[in-house]
């Protein structure tokens, strides 16, 4: 057999967008949300500011982040027919996001531990100095989010919708998230200026700690399902059956269905049926399930009658 008829049956294991405007988007918004992070941080452990030194740390979790997702632009763009990758990279950013989410989860706690002193020992802030920085830093998030802010949101068609960077989405989110914490640091120091409260600046460190905590958890649970290759909803595996099950008398008997990256499905389904088709046929049957990229096929010839009075047994995984 020639190696070209084989080009039929192959296909590459691209699982990851090549997002180049997506790319510099993120570049821009990550130096200047670095350049931000360093002067809250400095001006918040000179000031005395905790909720300006929370916005500063929250910050430095989506610099890490921002991070995150230019490697992987970079490192899929480089290792794209890298044969030692069995499904390709596309899990290399959910590792560093994983890695990320832990180091975060740290750092909500050493904020939440210090802002606790610091509602028990109040110390003295300097109020006009660091009001100015979370108000720069503030400008600077909404400045990010506007460079940020994906094309896709103005496209309503069902493609587009199923093909934009959930990267660069994320990285978009993380970005309001940001301005919300920057807005709770300028409550608490203006409180603390014009009404004496200064127990406020540490009280919205400890929210903002809160955020970043809970942030943390979420993306540990997001990102540690796919890499422990955790099956997907149970929608998209009842799509799978039923599109397979609804032609001649198909069964499954075993499903196996694991993401490949954040936004790749992989199935290996066996079907059992008294008349078998080739695999193709049955991946014709599952060309509107989204985000399912990568299909192994199984096909059993059933003997005895050739129809079912109910439903065979299956197993999902």
């Amino acid at each position: 057999m020639h190696k070209e008829t084989l080009e039929k049956w192959q296909h590459p294991h691209h699982f990851i967008l090549d997002n180049q405007k997506g790319e510099k988007k993120t570049q821009i918004v990550m130096a200047l949300t670095a350049i931000t992070m360093i002067v809250e941080i400095i001006t918040g452990m000179l000031s005395g500011s905790m909720a300006l030194l929370a916005d500063g740390w929250h910050m430095a979790t989506h610099v890490g982040a921002f991070a995150i997702t230019l490697f992987t632009y970079q490192y899929a763009r480089k290792n794209l027919y890298n044969p030692k990758y069995t499904f390709g990279t596309g899990k290399v950013g959910v590792l560093g996001g994983f890695a990320n989410a832990v180091a975060l989860g740290v750092i909500a706690l050493v904020m939440i531990l210090e802002s606790g002193i610091r509602l028990l020992n109040p110390n003295t802030i300097l109020f006009n100095e660091a009001i100015a920085v979370a108000i720069l830093g503030l400008i600077v998030n909404l400045i990010s989010a506007l460079l940020l802010q994906d094309d896709h949101d103005h496209h309503h068609d069902q493609d587009h919708h199923n093909h934009h960077d959930h990267n660069l989405q994320a990285a978009y989110l993380h970005v309001l998230a940001d301005a919300l914490t920057s807005v709770l640091a300028i409550v608490a120091l203006f409180t603390g200026k014009y009404l004496d409260w200064v127990w406020m600046d540490a009280l919205m460190g400890v929210v903002g700690a809160g955020v970043i905590a809970k942030w943390a958890y979420d993306l540990i649970q997001d990102t540690g399902l796919i890499l422990l290759d955790g099956t997907a909803d149970k929608k998209t595996r009842l799509a799978i059956i039923d599109a397979i099950e609804a032609d001649s008398d198909n069964q499954v008997a075993d499903l196996h269905l694991w993401y490949l990256s954040q936004n790749h499905l992989s199935a290996m389904i066996s079907v059992v049926t008294h008349y078998p088709q080739p695999p193709e046929y049955y991946k014709q049957l599952l060309r509107y399930i989204p985000n399912l990229t990568h299909i192994l096929i199984e096909v059993n010839r059933c003997d005895g009658e050739p129809c079912f009075s109910e439903k065979l047994t299956y197993v999902t995984h």
